[in-house]
């Protein structure tokens, strides 16, 4: 089991947290500047991932773009796919904005762990710029100086020339289309090898900030980590009864059948934790219990695999909720269109990525287009491995939520039951 990292990292976490509290309880001035000392290893840990997100992010999105357009080029059936695909996406970001806001109206932070929280990670809280009118937010759109842009960590408009490049990239030629996609995905593999080489040390440097944060917040902090995990999961569970819907409403699923067909796929998604490794027993389920046919099922959930997250933008935008809520932040709906728009973008660009690697790269951006600090989620990877096993349910639940409704009309009827054999 210490094979996993994620295991690892939560040993880590619990380590550091639980140390530092009794170094805060029992130990000398010595002991606390020698945590001082370890804590900014933590700090090194966290600003070697945060030297990834743009490059990643920006290679990434050029290379995912052209991928959605090669696979729009495909055919009217890949077409129509996409566009439930950016249905469903657009449906789970307002999903998660309005959850997340009730569920802390109704179950709000505790005060005294989110100050406990706030100290122990030794962020102040950000300066929240004016709120921009309309007018400025569309200008802000298109950076001036793209460098700049990524260089003042202006994620919007870096992802709007980043998107605007990869459009312009596959009306090129094939063989240039080719060889830049092929660069870029160069580039992306390198930070995916940078970011693995930084996550390999991942244990170390959760333990310093744990340190760190155990000293300054000592056991207050656990209670809002625990509040996080069930927030998220419920976001998850939330997006996947969504799909259920869906599937029944759009795709004229019985939900009897339904259940019946997505449930054996949906044990195989919390076992494996892998849309990929479930795709066989989904394209099972889907063409002999819901009565999809081959040539709807080879194509749509091949496509939702390389291309399509339900649960992208719902989990991510549910971490940033979390964050401004733990600092007290309340985003202007400029910044909550401008995160809807960055979450969009990196379900995109994200598919394919690390778990660990697609949660700092994913997250990353979209708290800095709400003007939060980034300091609390390597706390929170440590503990991601919770939500994930609902991120995936989730995913391989959107996937076949998708079919059942493209493939409504070509429906077979259902192949009846083989009788029992007599004893």
């Amino acid at each position: 089991m210490l094979r996993h990292l994620s295991v690892r990292v939560l040993i880590a976490l619990a380590a550091g947290l639980g140390l530092g509290a009794a170094a805060a309880a029992y130990g000398e001035d010595a002991v606390r500047r020698l945590i001082e000392g370890v804590e900014s290893v933590g700090g090194l840990w966290l600003n070697a991932l945060r030297m990834t997100v743009v490059p990643l992010i920006f290679a990434v999105l050029v290379s995912g773009i052209a991928r959605v357009a090669d696979a729009a080029q495909t055919g009217r059936l890949a077409v129509k796919s996409i566009a439930w695909f950016l249905g469903f996406l657009l449906l789970g970001c307002a999903f998660t904005i309005f959850f997340g806001l009730g569920l802390y109206a109704l179950w709000p932070i505790s005060e005294t762990g989110a100050a406990a929280l706030r100290a122990g990670v030794g962020a102040p809280p950000p300066e929240v710029a004016a709120t921009p009118n309309v007018a400025d937010f569309i200008k802000g759109l298109a950076p001036p100086n793209p460098v700049a842009a990524a260089a003042e960590d202006a994620i919007l408009p870096l992802v709007v020339f980043a998107c605007f490049f990869g459009f312009a990239v596959t009306r090129l030629g094939e063989a240039r289309r080719v060889s830049l996609v092929e660069f870029f995905d160069a580039v992306a593999d390198a930070m995916v090898v940078i970011v693995r080489w930084v996550l390999w040390a991942a244990p170390v440097g959760v333990f310093a900030l744990g340190l760190g944060v155990g000293m300054r917040a000592g056991a207050g902090a656990a209670g809002v980590i625990g509040h996080y995990i069930v927030a998220a999961s419920l976001a998850g569970i939330g997006i996947t009864l969504v799909a259920y819907v869906a599937a029944v409403v759009f795709g004229r699923v019985p939900l009897v059948l339904w259940t019946r067909a997505v449930a054996p796929v949906q044990v195989a998604a919390f076992a494996t934790q892998s849309s990929l490794a479930c795709l066989p027993a989904m394209i099972e389920r889907t063409q002999d219990r819901l009565g999809i046919p081959e040539r709807v099922t080879g194509l749509v959930l091949p496509l939702a695999v390389a291309v399509f997250r339900l649960t992208s933008p719902v989990m991510n935008l549910a971490v940033a909720i979390f964050v401004a809520q733990v600092y007290g932040i309340e985003p202007t709906v400029m910044q909550w269109l401008g995160a809807v728009l960055v979450a969009l973008a990196v379900s995109v660009a994200s598919v394919g990525l690390p778990g660990q690697v697609s949660f700092f790269a994913s997250v990353g951006p979209i708290c800095l287009v709400l003007g939060l600090p980034l300091d609390l989620l390597p706390i929170l990877i440590a503990v991601e491995v919770i939500p994930d096993i609902f991120r995936t349910v989730g995913n391989v639940t959107g996937d076949m939520a998708v079919t059942a409704i493209v493939g409504r009309d070509e429906r077979e009827p259902q192949a009846a039951p083989e009788p029992a054999r007599a004893a």
